[in-house]
């Protein structure tokens, strides 16, 4: 009945996280606040939007994605919720791994590349240790899920000095 239960719990945040209006909505909302409150964290994990540029339309697409801390570097997960398909910004990265990351009040330019072997597994066991719902996506998708690593290559603003609130941010 308990495993039941978390499954049920991740379905949950999975059907919460791919919602269309959450997908519009929240790039938004965590720019114009800077990404405080459950706009930058949820569930214990920090919350970035990541920009990437189409792979067939060549247009930017933005997503809200969990990210983790490695070093220097942030670490992504695709598991698109235990879909079968891997999500769109990962066949994104993949065609153009130049990408920007917002944090909070700060964005980022990341360079992506895909973790392999010993690199994947620890990454894979840090970000199931943070949110264990990875491990059952991995087992519905029935797939290998790919974990990226975003090495930020430089920052493209800075907050204002004198930033105090929501819409002073220069993105």
């Amino acid at each position: 009945m308990r495993e039941r239960l978390r499954r049920a719990w991740f379905r949950l945040v999975a059907a919460g996280g791919a919602s269309r209006l959450s997908l519009f909505l929240h790039p938004l909302l965590y720019r114009w606040t800077g990404g405080i409150g459950p706009l930058g964290r949820f569930l214990g994990n920090r919350i970035g939007i990541l920009t990437t540029t189409g792979a067939r339309s060549g247009k930017p697409r933005t997503v809200p994605i969990w990210i983790y801390p490695d070093g220097d570097a942030w670490v992504i997960v695709a598991s698109r919720f235990g879909d079968q398909r891997a999500p769109g910004w990962y066949h994104n990265l993949r065609a153009t791994p130049r990408a920007t990351l917002d944090i909070g009040r700060r964005q980022v330019s990341v360079l992506a590349r895909e973790a392999s072997g010993d690199e994947h597994d620890r990454l894979w066991a840090q970000v199931n240790r943070a949110y264990p719902g990875y491990a059952y996506y991995a087992e519905r998708a029935r797939r290998h899920v790919p974990v990226l690593v975003l090495s930020v290559t430089g920052t493209t603003t800075e907050p204002a000095a004198d930033a105090t609130g929501p819409g002073t941010d220069p993105v």
